[in-house]
């Protein structure tokens, strides 16, 4: 996995989080290995079994008003303790008083102190948000990554196939493009997600036309930041020789990240719209969602029909 430092964290979501640094600046390259944050509850009482390292600890009201109806001396014990597990940092949320030696402590150990006017539960959604885009793990793939009817499609293809201007003739009929050429994948549980670098987003290149700026040309509805993989859809030469599906009753996956993604392997050739097909396979793949499976139940009908045929008698001899 990923590893990111206190001050990836300072610099990408310092503003944002409101975050203040009070001591410790030279523990700023201490890593931060997870996605959890951790509010250090028990290990205020000496129980530290369950404090992790390299990761972020809070302080909200509740272990600032505990740590402070002890005394000085067992406040200092506490803070030592904390500090010997290699935590990421301290938060303390709501702007709340620091209590006497912590911010010392902090500096003599190294341990970036923060403070942040946001309430905890605010502090840990926005920090989580943050950590889990930026420590899942990911790749780079080439193709084209668009919103289709709301369902997030993912186009292969070699190299000149067409993959940019189909992806060109989807935003003009009302669709999102999310990126072109080179996608991120990255994967957030049971589901894998697609957007684009910062540098090329919102461009698309296409072949005698040069680079040109989606958002510009068709507005800011017709690109979208990220979005959930749903469907892939590899496009490939027509070869009369090969054999594809007909009926639509095989269920294909893609294997993005360890996570099976539905999958369609579509023939080009001239005279045949692509993007309309890709429109459709949108519109399927939503109903397929809803647990409508049009070529499964006309398969299932047409077994049924030929099942329920009264047999021809046969024929009387003379």
């Amino acid at each position: 996995m990923k590893t990111l430092t206190v001050e990836d964290l300072l610099a990408h979501e310092g503003q944002a989080l409101q975050l203040t640094l009070v001591a410790g600046r030279e523990g700023l390259n201490r890593s931060i290995c997870s996605t959890r944050i951790q509010k250090s509850g028990l290990a205020l009482t000496g129980f530290v079994e369950q404090l992790h390292p390299d990761r972020i600890q809070i302080f909200g009201n509740s272990e600032i008003t505990f740590l402070t109806s002890l005394s000085a001396s067992r406040q200092a014990e506490i803070f030592e303790t904390l500090f010997a597990v290699r935590i990421s940092c301290l938060v303390v949320t709501r702007d709340l008083a620091l209590p006497d030696g912590l911010t010392a402590t902090a500096e003599r150990r190294g341990v970036p102190l923060f403070r942040t006017a946001l309430p905890s539960h605010e502090f840990i959604q926005g920090a989580q948000r943050w950590l889990e885009r930026e420590l899942q793990p990911y790749v780079y793939m080439h193709g084209e990554m668009l919103d289709v009817f709301g369902v997030g499609t993912f186009i292969l293809g070699k190299s000149g196939i067409g993959k940019s201007e189909c992806a060109l003739d989807l935003v003009m009929r009302g669709h999102r493009l999310t990126a072109d050429d080179v996608v991120k994948i990255w994967r957030k549980g049971d589901s894998v997600h697609g957007a684009c670098s910062e540098l090329i987003q919102h461009h698309m290149e296409i072949r005698g036309l040069g680079i040109i700026n989606i958002k510009d040309l068709f507005g800011a509805a017709s690109v979208r930041q990220s979005k959930k993989i749903e469907l892939v859809i590899e496009l490939v030469d027509w070869n009369p020789a090969e054999e594809y599906d007909r009926l639509g009753t095989e269920e294909r996956t893609y294997s993005l990240l360890d996570v099976a993604v539905p999958f369609l392997v579509l023939p080009v050739r001239p005279g045949r719209s692509t993007t309309t097909i890709i429109e459709v396979a949108a519109r399927n793949q939503l109903l397929k969602q809803q647990g409508v499976h049009s070529a499964r139940a006309f398969q299932e009908r047409f077994h049924r029909s030929i099942a329920e045929q009264t047999p021809w008698p046969k024929r009387k001899p003379g």
